[in-house]
């Protein structure tokens, strides 16, 4: 199973990887919900190669068989293998190329707060959660969970699917005891 999720995971990776980097060099110019639109259907495209993994991994090492919890297990190892290579990426392009670019973001979060008609009170309490969001982004090790948390969910759910499909039992072979006797 090493072998498949290697290859498989990072090949995933490698698309998330680029697909992301041209999905940034796009955001200006696109907008804010086509981006996140583009980011999460990238994320989908790549995570089709968990199902393509799964289906290798039983076709070519488990001779056309495998159980859900197995295909699970392969398919969850290659989205852990992606996530890393989403997360690696994010914090290169981030921490090098745009430092700024989470700055212009939580300036966008809190003038929609600001501008919404909420009551003061309301509104002060979510600008501060975004502040206090703000400076916990600073931190790498913060920075690197919360991107996680972007790729992570959608490639568990294609796991579970692709796992779902892919799963095939052995043929049960009847027993002399569960034969019928015909007279």
């Amino acid at each position: 199973m090493k072998k498949t999720v290697l290859i498989f995971g990072l090949i995933s990776g490698l698309i998330i990887s680029v697909l992301m980097d041209g999905s940034v060099l796009l955001a200006d110019k696109i907008g804010s919900g086509h981006s996140l639109l583009l980011g999460y259907a990238n994320m989908v495209a790549s995570f089709l190669l968990v199902y393509f993994g799964i289906r290798s991994y039983r076709d070519n090492t488990l001779a056309g068989q495998i159980s859900f919890g197995r295909a699970f297990a392969c398919g969850i190892l290659i989205t852990l293998i992606t996530t890393v290579c989403y997360v690696a990426t994010w914090e290169v392009l981030y921490f090098n190329f745009m430092p700024h670019f989470m700055d212009s973001y939580f300036a966008a979060q809190i003038h929609k707060v600001q501008s919404s008609g909420l009551d003061p009170a309301t509104t002060a309490a979510r600008v501060a959660a975004i502040q206090h969001s703000q400076q916990l982004y600073q931190n790498p090790f913060v920075n690197m969970a919360y991107t996680a948390m972007e790729p992570l969910p959608v490639g568990l759910i294609i796991t579970l699917l692709s796992a779902a499909i892919l799963r095939r039992r052995a043929p049960v072979e009847p027993t002399a005891t569960s034969a019928v006797m015909t007279p």
